[in-house]
Order: C-alpha cells, then structure tokens, then sequence
C-alpha cells in the first residue's frame, strides 16, 4: 500500500521476480496473475541482475554464492532496506550487513523503519 500511494519504492532484482514467481507457481499457481498485477500496481523497479565483473569482487560477502547477485544488485541499487525472510543466509548473518553497508531485515523491520522516516518530516532541500 505504501507503494501503491507513492510513499516508497519496490525496488527488486531480475532474480528476486524469476524466484518469488517459481514459488507462486509451486505453492499457488492459480495465484500467479494476481501477483503480477499486484506487483504492477506498486511501481516496482526491476533492476538488472549483476554481471559476473559486478560478482567477482563480492564473493565473500554472504556464504551462500546464489545470493551474491541479490546483495551486489541491493547494493548498486543503493537501496534503503534489503527486505528479505531468508533468515539462514541474512539475518542470522550480521557480517551481511556489515560487510555489504546495507540495512538488512525482514519486512516487520522493515515497515517500521519506513514509519519512523515518514513520521519525520524532513527539512526542504535535504534529502537522504
């Protein structure tokens, strides 16, 4: 909702669309045209997936190799908020976050993040 009404911007990787769409179709396939509407109604951006030149230089920074391109394409997106569920390869990690200069969280982190920057309005000509 938050994106519907312009508040803030969904901003996710060519990989993040082609995983979250493989799960719809295993857990809900009839799901599937209703998630993409919904996506299209929120003004996502899809950034493209990170090249192996982007890659190389980021090996070590989460232990899990197939979730490199999602922090590297978080990073070159200088994203506010990498949102993620996966505690196992994010959030049980803290060196992620440290080693990538991203806040990393699961949404209910996340959205209260975003409420705490909307509640403060920010001075005219700052931005951040």
């Amino acid at each position: 909702m938050l994106a519907e009404a312009s508040e803030i911007t969904v901003i996710v990787s060519e990989q993040v669309v082609a995983e979250t769409e493989r799960a719809v179709v295993r857990k809900a396939i009839a799901a599937v045209p209703l998630v993409r509407e919904t996506l299209r109604h929120t003004g996502l951006r899809i950034v493209r997936d990170p090249g192996p030149e982007d890659l190389q230089p980021h090996w070590e920074i989460i232990s899990h190799r197939p979730d490199v391109a999602i922090v590297v394409a978080a990073m070159s997106a200088k994203v506010d908020y990498l949102v993620t569920l996966n505690r196992r390869h994010f959030l049980d990690d803290p060196a992620v976050a440290s080693r990538s200069g991203l806040r990393i969280g699961p949404p209910s982190d996340a959205l209260a993040w975003v409420r705490g920057r909307l509640a403060r309005p920010e001075p005219p000509g700052l931005a951040s």
